[in-house]
C-alpha cells in the first residue's frame, strides 16, 4: 500500500489533501470517528427538527456538504481495514 492516499472526490492532480497509510491505527480510527460522528450529529438534529424548510437547492448543496466528511471517514476506515488485513496475512 502507498503511504500517501489521496482522499477520494478530489480530481486533482497532484492531490493535496492525503491520507497517511502509515499513521498509528488509533490515530486513523479517531479521525474517521470524528468526520462521522459530526456528520451523524447534524442529521441527527435535522431529523428531529419539527419543521424543515423544503427548498431543493439548499437541501442539495447541504448534503453535498455532509459528503464531505462522511468520505473522508470512509475513506480512512478502508485503510485501516487494508492496514488490518495485512497484519492478518502477514
Amino acid at each position: 500500500m502507498e503511504r500517501y492516499i489521496p482522499i477520494t472526490g478530489i480530481d486533482c492532480s497532484p492531490a493535496s489533501l492525503l491520507i497517511d497509510s502509515q499513521a498509528p491505527l488509533d490515530v486513523l480510527h479517531a479521525t474517521a470517528d470524528y468526520r462521522i460522528r459530526v456528520v451523524t450529529q447534524v442529521l441527527e438534529n435535522i431529523a428531529f427538527r419539527a419543521e424543515v424548510g423544503s427548498d431543493t437547492v439548499v437541501l442539495s448543496d447541504f448534503a453535498q456538504l455532509l459528503v464531505i466528511p462522511l468520505r473522508d471517514g470512509c475513506d480512512l476506515l478502508e485503510v485501516i481495514g487494508r492496514r488490518l488485513q495485512e497484519g492478518v496475512e502477514g
